[in-house]
């Protein structure tokens, strides 16, 4: 792997590092024993979109409980509040 970028950073008094310009806002971090840090980038998905797997799954639920194929009651009693 080739590096492109290379520059020392400091932590601040909040011990925050500041990334210079960075190519994403989200980053998943791992810090190692021997102190490295890895930072991996993340695209995070909007909360409201709901994937194509999900919807044909239950696309596939529907039309099962339509046909009556559905499971026993499932008891919840147990989680009763009183």
């Amino acid at each position: 792997m080739q590096t492109s970028v290379e520059y020392d950073a400091n932590v601040d008094m909040k011990k925050r590092i500041t990334l210079r310009g960075s190519k994403y806002s989200h980053y998943h971090v791992e810090e190692l024993e021997d102190g490295r840090i890895i930072l991996e980038p993340r695209v995070l998905v909007s909360p409201f979109e709901i994937s194509k797997n999900t919807l044909s799954v239950m696309d596939s639920s529907v039309k099962s409980f339509k046909q009556g194929r559905v499971s026993n009651p499932v008891d919840l009693s147990s989680y009763s509040s009183e």
